[in-house]
């Protein structure tokens, strides 16, 4: 119990160190075309639960059905309990900041056009999630770190609506969708 305890310290220590040197480094660019054709979207679960929400925007952007990733974060859950997205936790953090989850390899596996970081909590599984996952913009809140995120958006976090009018605009002005 003792030995768990300080293991998960130092797994936490190595995460962070990982996540530091992750941000200080310029991020490699990915090789995909002009506008947006695949999204993935990092949720907090425990603060928005509606994460399927996010669908709607294969309706608004016009993309394909299956253009959208999600996964959500969740401090505590139980894997054997169904959820209608893929999970994550704290108890997947391993060493040197990986993510030991089959549903988070998946994710990590593909390019994206758009990253949506939907969280607003300074949280490190979430941060190393966005770190890790290849996209060429990745649009999120202020309230994190901004070296996660190309486009910040100042809307309330609750009000999912508003956060879709305003990515549509931007996403317009940048020349991503028409």
């Amino acid at each position: 119990m003792v030995f768990k305890a300080i293991q998960d310290k130092f797994k936490v220590k190595s995460g962070l160190k990982y996540l530091q040197e992750e941000l200080e480094n310029p991020t490699v660019s990915v090789s995909r075309g002009h506008g947006v054709s695949s999204i993935a979207c990092i949720v907090d679960v425990d603060r928005f639960p509606k994460a399927e929400s996010f669908y709607e925007l294969i309706q608004e952007l016009s993309l394909r059905p299956n253009a959208i990733k999600i996964i959500g974060y969740k401090r505590e859950y139980d894997k054997n309990s169904p959820y209608a997205i893929p999970m994550f936790s704290d108890k997947d953090l391993g060493w040197k900041g990986e993510i030991e989850n089959g549903y988070v390899l998946e994710f990590l596996g593909r390019e994206y056009d758009l990253l949506i970081n939907y969280y607003t909590d300074d949280n490190l599984m979430m941060k190393l999630l966005s770190v890790k996952t290849a996209a060429r913009i990745k649009v999120g809140f202020a309230e994190v770190d901004t070296k996660l995120n190309d486009l910040i958006l100042h809307t309330p976090y609750q009000d999912f609506k508003v956060f879709k009018a305003e990515l549509h605009k931007y996403l317009k002005v940048l020349n991503e969708v028409e």
